[in-house]
């Protein structure tokens, strides 16, 4: 790992997810990148891109790279080469493409969640961003002082899709040395008796080398809770979950696991696409 990405906007949540990709920093050695986004009504967007310079903006703007300047000079930063950057683009989009121009190797993004009708018909940027982006995004909810993935929970159905973002996965986990507790969800829709799923998983782990791992298999209404209960019950550091990418229809009639965990988990939650 050699570059992290965290978007801000300034917020507590922001500083917890900068809080850890600090810590993730000194034990990596990798690069820091901080990024505002600033998202103008149309008509100001297209005056700012045609080279108009408008009053107002120009003032955020540079109240912006101020404000970004005093992070780059907090303590927890000391010794990290930092690069930050203000753009004016939509933040799920701006954050997706800035992470691919620089190679981006981790998003690590603070969430305070949603949930009724601004769950369903808003979402949020990390959502979006959790459905959209290439690499591994770690979502954090709440400050964490010391930043630990020693038990590091991976739910899937381990089907051979999955093979990707599972070597990701592997990588992750080697940096903190982790614990991998893979979990199989059953469930009532999707129950498969023991020695199936047992055999599944089995044969797909054959062809990857792992850390420590424990496999398991899990009982419960839903996956969302499957997953959530799990973590709980053997008190995880983090939640891992791939992710389809869906878009339009496609996800707002099946959903998304990940971003629903993205929603709800207390632990933090770090996702892979597919």
């Amino acid at each position: 790992m050699k570059r992290i990405l965290v978007p801000t906007d300034f917020s507590d949540h922001a500083h917890y997810a900068l809080e850890v990709a600090a810590q993730l920093c000194r034990k990596t050695g990798s690069e820091l990148f901080i990024l505002n986004l600033l998202d103008l009504p149309t008509h100001m967007n297209d005056a700012v891109n045609s080279g108009v310079n408008i009053p107002e903006v120009m003032l955020f703007l540079k109240k912006t790279d101020d404000r970004l300047e005093d992070l780059k000079d907090e303590a927890l930063l000391e010794g990290i080469k930092v690069t930050t950057a203000t753009r004016i683009e939509k933040a799920f989009e701006g954050i997706v493409s800035y992470s691919k121009e620089h190679a981006v190797d981790l998003i690590v993004m603070g969430s305070h969640g949603a949930s009724g009708f601004q769950e369903l018909l808003i979402g949020s940027n990390t959502e979006k961003i959790v459905r959209t982006s290439d690499v591994p995004v770690l979502v954090i909810k709440n400050r964490v002082d010391t930043f630990t993935a020693d038990k590091f929970v991976f739910a899937s159905d381990f089907s051979s899709e999955i093979r990707k973002p599972f070597q990701k996965l592997i990588e992750l986990a080697g940096i903190f040395d982790a614990e991998l507790h893979l979990v199989m969800i059953n469930t009532p829709n999707s129950f498969k008796p023991t020695h199936v799923a047992e055999d599944i998983m089995k044969n797909f782990i054959k062809e990857f080398s792992l850390p420590r791992h424990q496999l398991h298999i899990y009982n419960d209404t839903n996956v969302e809770k499957g997953i959530l209960n799990f973590a709980n019950k053997i008190d995880a550091d983090v939640i891992g979950v791939s992710t389809h990418g869906r878009t339009g229809f496609a996800h707002f009639f099946n959903g998304s696991i990940s971003e629903d965990l993205v929603n709800h988990a207390v632990r933090p939650v770090v996702t892979f696409k597919i």
